[in-house]
């Protein structure tokens, strides 16, 4: 039996249950994970995976069946593109190590089908995940996290062997969950804390009597605490709708610019509401552009989020970057070779805007920041005319 700190022999409502911790770009997690499975021969493999990334590391070329369209109209491009980002990291890494980023996952999952174990995936949904957590920040957190990705994007420093292997280290895991804790609870309690309740659940309610559940590392303390509880995986699986104030600024914000246009026309002067128009249009329409034109969108893009952000930002129910984004999208139709060459484009910040799938997603974020970035600024701009 491997004898190592992430891995703990426990017993579970009368079931023996060995819970492994791995690093996600670590060759020795492989090499420990199938030697457990193989030792233990258990009934039933858990592993820190959903459907989606399950199916993401077992076809690596599920992206050339993504409908980019569709994504930028069900208004999931920051997801996706956040997901893309945290994937080109690990990817990064995993290319310095020259190891897979999941090989140890995938190693359990082979070794479950190799010894005929049932295998339970289970991990929520990472599109859960990241909706509850994008739900339960502020807009200037959620910019301040759209920042830190991007700047990840710059990161190419080396990563060695014996850095990854520290990263299954109780105390060093312990002061990365503080350190993230302390820079926004919402976020530790959605992406850390809720799952190691979900994969704490799953693996109590998994077949069998000898079980081998595979995790991070850093959920490790997190389900060893949670597994003595019961948790209800519907609760946690809930994507909750957005809160009051959100709701109150979409629709009162634009209520404001449009009383303050009226205000300015009936009970100060007519040419002054002219003026305010007019500094409403070009605040919104040139940042808006700024945004598009940072992405290297299409010329006619460009023009797309000018003439879009003020009606747009105007209407709670459409946005500037969703109208350039279905603009690039047409202009600029990802092919055959987008799709094929987006995992190891997205490894790199150049690679980023020469993909046009992710160059889309780009002019959408950037479009929409610069369209908010115009109407906090217009707002005041109009105001000061009264």
């Amino acid at each position: 039996m491997v004898d190592s700190g992430n891995v703990h022999q426990l017993e579970l409502d009368g079931r023996h249950l060995t819970l492994v911790g791995t690093a996600h770009i670590s060759r020795s997690s492989v090499e420990e994970v199938k030697q457990i499975i193989d030792e233990q021969k258990p009934d039933t493999v858990c592993v820190e995976l959903c459907g989606s990334r399950y199916e993401s590391l077992k076809n690596r070329d599920n992206w050339q069946e993504m409908d980019i369209l569709k994504v930028v109209k069900e208004q999931k491009t920051f997801l996706l593109l956040a997901n893309l980002i945290m994937s080109a990291f690990q990817k990064r890494l995993g290319a310095q190590l020259g190891i897979q980023p999941g090989a140890e996952m995938l190693e359990a999952v082979d070794g479950a089908e190799r010894i005929g174990a049932n295998l339970v995936l289970a991990d929520r949904d990472v599109r859960t995940t990241l909706q509850r957590t994008w739900r339960g920040m502020t807009f200037f957190a959620k910019v301040k996290v759209f920042g830190q990705l991007m700047m990840g994007l710059l990161v190419s420093e080396e990563i060695t062997q014996d850095e990854v292997e520290k990263l299954k280290q109780g105390d060093a895991l312990s002061e990365a969950m503080e350190a993230l804790a302390s820079d926004s609870k919402d976020m530790k309690r959605t992406l850390i804390d809720e799952r190691d309740q979900y994969l704490a659940e799953k693996i109590r309610q998994a077949p069998g009597t000898n079980l081998v559940a595979v995790v991070g590392a850093g959920h490790l303390s997190g389900i060893l605490k949670e597994l003595n509880e019961s948790h209800n995986l519907e609760n946690l699986e809930i994507v909750p709708p957005p809160s009051s104030t959100g709701q109150f600024l979409k629709w009162g914000i634009p209520a404001i610019i449009i009383g303050l246009i009226a205000y300015g026309f009936f009970n100060v002067d007519a040419g002054v509401s002219w003026q305010m128009i007019q500094r409403w249009f070009l605040i919104n329409g040139i940042l808006s552009a700024l945004g598009a034109a940072l992405a290297l969108a299409h010329p006619l893009t460009i023009i797309s989020a000018f003439l879009a952000a003020p009606f747009t930002s105007l209407n709670p129910m459409i946005a500037a970057g969703w109208v350039a984004g279905l603009v690039e999208a047409i202009l600029n139709k990802p092919q055959v070779k987008d799709f094929e060459h987006l995992g190891e484009d997205i490894t790199s910040f150049k690679g980023f805007w020469k993909n046009k799938i992710t160059r889309i997603l780009l002019v959408v974020v950037f479009a929409n920041l610069g369209s908010t970035a115009g109407t906090l600024i217009g707002g005041v701009a109009i105001a000061s005319l009264l």
